[in-house]
């Protein structure tokens, strides 16, 4: 008996924890179970091949917001194809509606809440151990009526198994884990509203698995928790541990900013440089309508704990915003994201309010006047205070914001644009405006696109003033980021053979890099970063050709 355990993801960097789980927590038992996993980026023969090749008894699909439509899709070829095969679905997009998908889409069986244990139940069902009436959190269709066996406990933590191995294939991915369940509050957008309590691994095995994945080399992972710091003692006591290893591996959490203590903080601000990534859901800086989503927190505390988390910038923060809030109009909203841009965050992450299902705010939908598209992810289409429009201009802003700000490579060209602008959504929302103009939206842009339109903003809406400027800046941002021995056609690169050997010739006795490149500027660009000051002088910078990033150079002249 084979069981195919199936995740689609958002992305290929992606890994999926539930059906790893599911794998882990029934190893011992007699079957076949296989994880195979894609992406919504694949085409939909592919997967379904992939899938039909393995050939199945059982196909399990793990449904979220961003895969149900697909997920739904190729359950019906399946069945198409072969209608002995059974289809199985979990996750959180199923479990609060399992009847309705019981019943309108080609699928057997709904796992409901959390899958680990019923699923051990639902496998030895199927090795003829278990009968089918007694898998609590199970629904489940039979000669074309539905049934459903009752609500499962929810599991002890310590009773999970971790879900990773020594033969997975970690490389290049996002690792996801968690070392506990279930939140303190009850925001009204988000499913852990409906959970009671929050649940925890034993910290000495966190501790183990945590060195597993420090040992296997992965680049990031993930904490799945919702509010990873609601326990002091216990974030206290993992990131101290983490801040002591020897590893290149960042770890990132999901914190209440408000929650943390000063004990806390000082621990992150001793942490190695980048090796945690917190993220902070301000969502709002709005009062009224912070109250109005249930969430008990000031934008005053959050400011000033992200503040003293920065101080010594080793840590990388992303302050998350969401618009279509109830309550929350577009000058409100504005002044959201100025306020959290204030704080000089690492990313800003926009996002769009989901009514999802189970949550509060879907039943106070009508309350608010919002309307939300019928389909998954059943994102916000207008509301009371914000247009259809209003949110289309809102994306159009996000994906500047996530373009030109989150990617960390355009901060001294936006430095120089924000000083023109009384607050920075002005500049964000003009830019957007000027993108949609020219037809940039609709167009897949190459990455030396995105530094020359800089120049043609800067045409139109300032009338090439401080071109000169401009253009040195954006040289110095590009280079940092970018191959060095090429400069695109609209940057001048003015340096003379004999210049470089000269300087070559100095740098064997500094070498400072194994591979370096040398670039003329003719602005004193290190003094206008650092001061603000204008003064046109020849001058040199050395840039490390092996790595990226704004502190690979030094000034040489």
């Amino acid at each position: 008996m084979k069981i195919l355990l199936t995740g689609i993801n958002s992305k290929y960097i992606h890994s999926n924890l539930a059906v790893r789980y599911l794998r882990a927590y029934t190893k011992d038992l007699n079957f076949q179970g296989k994880i195979k996993e894609f992406t919504i980026n694949d085409r939909l023969e592919n997967i379904l091949e992939g899938i039909m090749e393995e050939k199945p008894d059982v196909v399990a699909f793990s449904c979220y917001i961003w895969n149900m439509e697909y997920v739904k899709r190729l359950a019906e070829h399946i069945k198409i194809i072969d209608e002995n095969i059974e289809i199985l679905y979990g996750g959180p997009e199923v479990s609060y509606e399992a009847q309705v998908f019981l019943k309108d889409s080609f699928c057997d069986y709904v796992i409901v809440g959390e899958g680990e244990a019923t699923f051990r139940d639902f496998v030895k069902y199927k090795l003829g151990e278990k009968e089918l009436k007694d898998i609590e959190g199970l629904y489940y269709k039979k000669n074309d009526d539905i049934f459903f066996n009752g609500f499962r406990k929810e599991l002890n933590m310590n009773d999970l198994v971790f879900p990773y191995d020594k033969d997975d294939d970690l490389d290049n991915k996002i690792v996801y884990y968690e070392a506990s369940r279930g939140c303190p509050f009850k925001c009204k957008y988000c499913l852990s509203s409906v959970m009671n309590g929050v649940r925890f691994l034993d910290v000495e095995r966190v501790k183990k698995e945590l060195k597993f994945f420090i040992d296997k080399g992965v680049e990031l992972v993930k904490f799945v928790d919702r509010t990873f710091n609601c326990n002091k003692n216990y974030s206290i006591e993992i990131w101290e541990f983490l801040s002591k290893q020897d590893t290149k591996t960042r770890f990132h959490f999901e914190v209440a900013a408000d929650l943390l203590s000063d004990e806390e903080i000082e621990v992150l601000n001793k942490a190695p440089k980048n090796r945690f990534q917190l993220e902070v859901g301000v969502q709002t800086s709005n009062h009224k309508v912070l109250k109005n989503i249930n969430r008990i927190i000031t934008f005053e505390n959050v400011a000033e704990k992200v503040l003293k988390v920065a101080k010594n910038k080793n840590v990388i923060q992303h302050l998350d915003l969401i618009a279509g809030l109830p309550q929350e109009d577009y000058n409100s909203f504005k002044k959201s994201f100025n306020d959290v841009h204030s704080l000089n965050p690492n990313e800003i992450q926009l996002g769009f309010l989901k009514l999802l299902k189970g949550s509060a705010m879907r039943d106070e939908a009508e309350k608010w006047g919002i309307v939300y598209s019928p389909y998954a992810p059943y994102e916000i289409l207008k509301n009371n205070d914000l247009s259809y429009n209003d949110l289309l201009e809102l994306k159009k802003v996000e994906k500047i914001v996530d373009k030109y700000y989150n990617s960390g490579k355009f901060n001294n060209v936006l430095r120089f644009f924000l000083n023109g602008y009384e607050t920075p959504f002005e500049f964000y929302f003009e830019m957007a405006m000027y993108f949609e103009k020219i037809g940039h939206f609709k167009r897949s842009l190459g990455n030396v696109e995105y530094y020359k339109v800089l120049l043609d903003f800067n045409i139109e809406r300032f009338n090439r003033e401080n071109e000169n400027v401009l253009k040195e800046i954006i040289k110095y941002d590009y280079l940092c980021f970018n191959k060095k021995k090429w400069l695109p056609d609209f940057l001048i690169r003015d340096i003379s053979k004999e210049e470089e050997r000269n300087i070559r010739l100095e740098l064997k006795k500094k070498a400072p890099y194994n591979k370096s490149h040398i670039e003329k500027f003719n602005l004193d660009i290190l003094n206008y970063l650092d001061k603000g000051e204008v003064v046109w002088t020849d001058n040199y910078l050395i840039f490390n050709e092996e790595e990226f990033g704004y502190e690979n150079n030094i000034k040489f002249i």
